[in-house]
């Protein structure tokens, strides 16, 4: 999934749990803002290592304990790794769920391309219309919202 579409389900679910919605926004962010950069400079050779990995659990599931700042957190992180793996699958790249197992495995034929060549790749894609989908009821559900307050305003 697209980083915006992250963040956007990130602050869906932080509004349907009463979660903090920048807390699980944040989570939902931090796979990416760790493994991208990571990616780019050379240091790791797949663009979901680290902040994709499961066995971050490990460190999530205290944070989760802590507080409810920390469950929003480790929410948003879990949502982000769902929706790849939903990703992933629905593209028909099944393997490259060995992905959230790194460093112990990595996918045998990984889609190492970099993030602008990904979107090429990626529009047309059956992930990418249910994505679209996304976006498009999320946005008609704000105009029929903002249409019904302009009209009980006025009257």
């Amino acid at each position: 999934m697209l980083f915006p579409t992250h963040l956007l389900v990130g602050a869906l679910l932080g509004r349907l749990s009463r979660l903090t919605i920048p807390g699980v926004v944040v989570g939902a962010a931090i796979p990416d803002v760790v493994d991208k950069p990571l990616a780019i400079v050379g240091a790791v050779d797949l663009y979901h290592s680290a902040g994709h990995s499961i066995l971050l659990v490990a460190v999530f599931v205290p944070i989760a304990l802590y507080s409810t700042a920390g469950l929003a957190v480790t929410v948003g992180w879990g949502s982000h790794l769902t929706l790849d793996a939903l990703h992933v699958v629905l593209n028909g790249r099944p393997s490259d769920l060995l992905s959230l197992a790194w460093p112990v495995a990595t996918p045998p034929d990984p889609l190492a391309i970099p993030p602008g060549s990904f979107v090429t790749y990626y529009v047309g894609s059956l992930s990418f219309f249910l994505e679209a989908g996304l976006w498009l009821l999320v946005g008609i559900v704000v105009f029929v919202t903002w249409l019904s307050n302009s009209l009980f305003i006025c009257n």
